[in-house]
């Protein structure tokens, strides 16, 4: 067998490649470019973060000033409204928790005046006594069929003696007319919506009741209401 001489030997061990070398600067770069990916990572996180929790603190004020607003609305209304009629006064306490917008229409009316002089046109004793300034058929007469007919059912305490309404809104009448209930009432639910109560001057509800009335329920002498005075405090 041919020996192969140490000179070719040495120079097949140069031919030889030995594995790729990596220099420090493609090493820095690669770093550098790694750090910068992160930082922008972090700093994306950082603005969506912030954006958000600002959104939030914006809608979190918007929504307590509109609570504040709104309780502020609510506290502007008046607590109670005092009739003056010939025969005495009678204090209501509003509902304007339960029937806010009726009685937003009802302190509108009464600053405008609209109540000033509206008769009691309507007396029906043991049943309502309805104010309007229409000179038409009374409403509250025409519901005496049904009270009568339906007098055993259970009372409702919507409607139970002393307390103040208006017909519900209909298409044949926009007028705003006034119901004092003089006994619990049990069927007229879907005819009346109560915005008070009387607190004071039942005495003076049941002196009106007792008022001489044609065979229409209207009253023979005129009996109404001379003004109504709005109030914070009873």
């Amino acid at each position: 067998m041919a020996k192969i001489k140490p000179q070719a030997l040495l120079l097949q061990s140069k031919k030889k490649k030995g594995p790729a070398r990596i220099s420090l600067s493609t090493i820095i770069s690669c770093n550098v470019i790694v750090i910068l990916i992160v930082l922008s990572l972090y700093a994306t996180y950082r603005h969506w973060y912030h954006r958000s929790n600002d959104q939030l603190d914006t809608d979190l004020e918007k929504f307590e000033h509109s609570e504040i607003f709104g309780e502020s609305t609510r506290s502007d209304l008046p607590s109670y409204a005092i009739f003056s009629t010939a025969k005495g006064l009678i204090t209501i306490e509003l509902s304007k928790d339960s029937s806010r917008d009726v009685v937003d229409k009802f302190v509108d009316l009464c600053r405008k005046g609209y109540f000033k002089g509206m008769l009691f046109d309507h007396v029906i004793k043991n049943f309502v006594i309805q104010g309007a300034h229409s000179q038409r058929s009374g409403v509250a007469e025409d519901w005496i069929p049904k009270g009568k007919a339906h007098s055993r059912l259970g009372i409702s305490p919507k409607h139970e003696a002393f307390v103040l309404g208006t017909r519900k809104p209909n298409k044949d009448s926009k007028e705003f007319e006034l119901f004092i209930t003089t006994a619990p009432i049990p069927d007229l639910n879907e005819k009346l919506t109560v915005f008070g109560r009387v607190i004071k001057g039942e005495d003076v509800v049941q002196e009106i009741e007792e008022v001489d009335t044609d065979e229409h329920y209207r009253p023979k002498s005129p009996v109404g209401i001379i003004d109504i005075a709005l109030k914070q405090e009873a």
